[in-house]
């Protein structure tokens, strides 16, 4: 989609061919778990890297998912996106892709519950160091290492809505060569695009805002395709993937992403002037 084009239209059109190949204006919902092969041969050269097709196995593809992650990438603004079962397994599985032992990660303490628990027990266990600092600048500046790789921040937090300065955290730790995540989860691509900012990747529980509608579970990574390869790489190991049903309610949810947005802000904006006429 071209730059010029508002979120709001992006979020019914990004990542969408202006004619699909069976014609039909929606995403089919494609619940297969294998993809054939024509004959020996087109099996053999997919097998030996000469052709390109669509995966061979559920687990590593599907139309209908990739349909989802082509519209998540056009309305975060990056190359690539990789849909998966939950935000948790976007999170656990990022970091697990760009994370080894010896390494160190920094993350803001106040990230969601669940992030903390696995960076301090289950990536401590396995000889990644991690540091939860405060959610400010300097915090940041002063736990970072020759061994840091990565900082995870959460903007604006779950639950407490607390934000801090973005481009000033991408500053510093692009002086430190250290690749930023960010969770937006609560901002949407609505509200916030990190990526735009110099963040090399964004999370989202996709279950949440870009859904919408109570009836899916899902995580979704964006940003470059490099970083994204290596973490779909890691994903087809783990096999924590999004179920095409999820990913073709997604793709349905983010259309009126916008306007539920659009709603949801406002109603936030008369309730914080209720509570600041009753403090």
């Amino acid at each position: 989609m071209s730059e010029r084009k508002r979120p709001s239209t992006v979020a019914v059109h990004g990542g969408e061919p202006h004619v699909r190949g069976d014609r039909s204006i929606t995403p089919p919902l494609v619940l297969s778990s294998t993809y054939p092969f024509a004959d020996p041969a087109e099996l053999v050269e997919f097998m030996e890297g000469r052709i390109e097709r669509p995966p061979e196995y559920g687990r590593y593809g599907n139309p209908t998912v990739a349909a989802a992650e082509a519209k998540l990438a056009a309305i975060e603004g990056g190359e690539a996106a990789v849909l998966m079962s939950s935000g948790m397994a976007a999170i656990t599985t990022t970091l697990l892709a760009m994370l080894r032992q010896g390494a160190h990660l920094v993350l803001t303490a106040d990230v969601y519950r669940k992030t903390r628990v696995f960076a301090s027990e289950t990536l401590a266990r396995y000889g990644v160091e991690v540091d939860m600092v405060e959610p400010s600048v300097a915090a940041v500046r002063a736990a970072l290492r020759p061994n840091t790789k990565v900082l995870l921040t959460e903007l604006p937090t779950n639950p407490y809505l607390r934000v801090i300065d973005l481009p000033a955290l991408v500053e510093v730790a692009r002086g430190a060569r250290v690749k930023t995540i960010v969770d937006a989860t609560f901002a949407t691509p609505i509200n916030l695009r990190p990526l735009a900012h110099g963040v090399d990747l964004v999370v989202h529980s996709t279950t949440k805002y870009l859904g919408g509608h109570n009836d899916i579970l899902g995580g979704a990574v964006i940003g470059k395709r490099g970083l994204i390869g290596a973490i779909r790489e890691q994903l087809g190991t783990l096999g924590a993937i999004a179920d095409p049903l999820s990913a073709y309610l997604l793709t349905r949810g983010i259309k009126t992403l916008a306007l539920r947005l659009e709603r949801q802000n406002a109603s936030a904006l008369r309730l914080a002037a209720v509570l600041e006429r009753h403090r």
